[in-house]
């Protein structure tokens, strides 16, 4: 499959490039309500064609401390869910990307990968996100939207970028007072036991 490069899928704009870093998030469907997203859009870009990167920055930023209050049903938040996610993660590891960072928080999943040449983060993120909605839906009896449909990401730019990228995603389970150091954090790849 060929990398699409800079290109969107409903409201946000996406980069698909083979063999680059890059940190994706994606969330629940019931973890932030669209109307919240717009909301702040229409605050911060009033009318503007163009998105200011630092107006960008703050909306990510609004997006990320919302998430991190655990609002919706948190249904990652249960182990067997929270495991679905992450044996499919892992499974495709090292065959069509490099897993560098990953954690499943309560209703958001945090991913920092390098995506293999013949496969695009679209299709990886979109396989990810069928399937475990498949899944989890099967285990609680419903069917229907599990995510949300879109994702953001975000290109790794150096060294210092990816580092801080890591520590992010790392350091996620901690600030929301899910646990007192990463290593604790079971749903992560910076989890000290064993698996």
């Amino acid at each position: 499959m060929e990398s699409k490069g800079w290109h969107r899928r409903g409201y946000l704009p996406h980069l698909d490039v083979s063999g680059r870093a890059q940190g994706l998030t994606f969330r629940l469907a019931d973890s932030l309500p669209a109307t919240v997203i717009e909301n702040w859009r229409r605050e911060l870009f009033m009318g503007d064609d163009h998105e200011d990167p630092k107006k960008s920055a703050e909306l990510s930023r609004r997006i990320a401390k919302y998430e991190d209050r655990g609002r919706g049903d948190c249904l990652l938040r249960q182990d067997d869910h929270a495991e679905i996610v992450e044996d499919t993660l892992k499974r495709f590891d090292g065959e069509r990307y490099e897993l560098l960072e990953w954690c499943v928080m309560p209703n958001h999943v945090h991913v920092l990968t390098r995506i293999f040449s013949g496969s695009s983060m679209e299709q990886v993120v979109r396989s990810w996100k069928n399937y475990t909605a498949r899944e989890i839906n099967k285990l609680i009896g419903r069917s229907g939207r599990l995510w949300a449909p879109d994702y953001f990401d975000r290109l790794i730019r150096d060294e210092e970028h990816l580092g801080r990228a890591r520590r992010y995603i790392r350091f996620n389970p901690v600030k929301a007072g899910l646990c007192s150091k990463p290593e604790d954090w079971r749903w992560s790849s910076a989890f000290s036991g064993t698996k």
